[in-house]
């Protein structure tokens, strides 16, 4: 009887141990979460370049963001529009600064974030879950993130489409993409830039699905808290 107590004693010490070395290691990956203001989409909505417009695709921040365990954050959608009343990206996410999952400060600033000084990398352009997304040399290759910008962070003049009719088409236009692990065909300019390196085109019109994958997208874009 009393061997058996003891062995029951034990074993819950045992498992209250194990609880709270778990706890003691979710405390800070929770923590993390809840400070990140900065992450690329580890999905899309799934079609093309129909983001469902500007408020579809903060939407589509905001609920990753929650799902990943951070709230309580406005999250605005890197992406500019085209035409009357055009937005420019740079206007839409806050003053900064910027951290992603595991508290890297990517961009102090606005400025910071357009200048040759921010941390946007490969490494540093995680996931809401902390993930890297492939880039160039992986399988498959999800490094073109959608932006509809200029390096500036301004919109494109209205005239060629570079927005996927302004985050609406998931068929004919066009989107220009940035690479967020700043590699490329060369070491060119827009090559090696995270928010303007070439716009979108594929068989199917250029803002299918299907056409954001064949240059090396999957329709991912870039979430920053504005508040």
């Amino acid at each position: 009887m009393e061997g058996t107590r003891m062995t029951s004693t034990v074993r819950v010490s045992l498992l209250t141990s194990a609880a709270l070395l778990a706890l003691g290691f979710a405390a800070p990956a929770q923590a993390q979460q809840a400070n990140m203001t900065f992450f690329i989409t580890s999905e899309g909505p799934g079609k093309g370049g129909d983001l469902g417009g500007l408020a579809g695709a903060d939407a589509h921040c905001t609920r990753l963001a929650t799902a990943a365990g951070t709230t309580g954050k406005t999250w605005r959608a890197y992406l500019s529009t085209q035409g009357a009343n055009a937005v420019n990206a740079k206007d839409r996410i806050g003053k900064g600064p910027w951290q992603n999952v595991k508290g890297t400060v990517v961009a102090a600033s606005v400025a910071d974030l357009h200048s040759a000084s921010n941390k946007l990398s490969k490494e540093n352009s995680l996931s809401e879950k902390g993930a890297v997304i492939n880039g160039r040399g992986d399988t498959p290759n999800r490094h073109d993130i959608l932006t509809g910008s200029q390096a500036d962070g301004t919109a494109f003049p209205a005239g060629d489409d570079r927005t996927c009719g302004n985050w609406s088409s998931s068929t004919t236009g066009a989107a220009m993409v940035g690479h967020h692990d700043r590699v490329g065909l060369n070491d060119s300019a827009p090559m090696l830039s995270w928010n303007s390196s070439h716009p979108s085109r594929g068989p199917g019109g250029g803002c299918t699905q299907a056409d954001l994958k064949s240059t090396g997208g999957d329709g991912l874009f870039y979430c920053f808290a504005a508040n």
